[in-house]
């Protein structure tokens, strides 16, 4: 009997052992999750270009027309000549701000044919709205001979998935029928350089605060 009860004893002390064992070994409840972060990258993109002009300074209709982004012009006092840059904001862009700039070269040399402070849009640009393309002013660069026009776009131009053509800055120019030939031959080889710029609208509160930081 005592042997049969020790025997027992012994089983039952390998079976707490074997249970003990698969006890320690046993892991904690446990779950797991996780977060991935997927980041795109936004843009801002723009294009700038104006009817493509024949020898006559007019553009070009049917099958001929095209938008480029420079023309050659004979200019002759009084006559008119089609000029209509023109920016786009691409698709997909994000929200913008957009200025353009007008820097024309022989600044001295209007200066002494217009005003010191720089030869008055009004009466070389048609077409142009100032409710439209806000006018910021004029700069004269003096060591370079130029003269630079800024105007900003109206409002912020919205995030699109399909491409925005903003209107024309103006649609063409008129040399005043004023001007003399002597004045005229001091402009030979001017050039009228136009300029477009975006920068996005989220993060900056004003197109001030917007351009202040392009320029820094």
């Amino acid at each position: 009997m005592k042997k049969t009860s020790k025997a027992l004893l012994l089983m039952l002390c390998a079976v707490l052992l074997v249970a003990a064992s698969v006890l320690g070994t046993m892991a904690y409840l446990t779950s797991t999750d996780s977060v991935e972060n997927t980041f795109t990258v936004g843009k801002v993109a723009i294009t700038l270009d104006e009817a493509k002009v024949g020898d006559d300074g007019k553009a070009l209709t049917g099958e001929k027309a095209e938008r480029v982004d420079a023309n050659d012009y004979h200019l002759l006092p009084g006559l008119t000549y089609d000029k209509d840059p023109m920016v786009t904001v691409l698709e997909d862009s994000e929200s913008a701000y957009v200025k353009m700039t007008v820097t024309i070269n022989k600044a001295d040399e209007l200066d002494a044919i217009f005003a010191n402070d720089g030869a008055d849009l009004m009466k070389i640009f048609n077409g142009y709205d100032g409710t439209t393309w806000i006018y910021q002013g004029n700069t004269k660069d003096t060591a370079k001979n130029t003269r630079t026009y800024e105007f900003w776009y109206k409002e912020t131009v919205a995030a699109s998935d399909a491409d925005v053509a903003l209107d024309a800055l103006f649609d063409s120019i008129t040399v005043p029928g004023t001007i003399t030939n002597a004045q005229l031959a001091t402009i030979e080889g001017m050039t009228i350089t136009v300029n477009a710029y975006a920068i996005q609208a989220d993060g900056f509160a004003t197109a001030e605060a917007a351009w202040a930081a392009y320029a820094g």
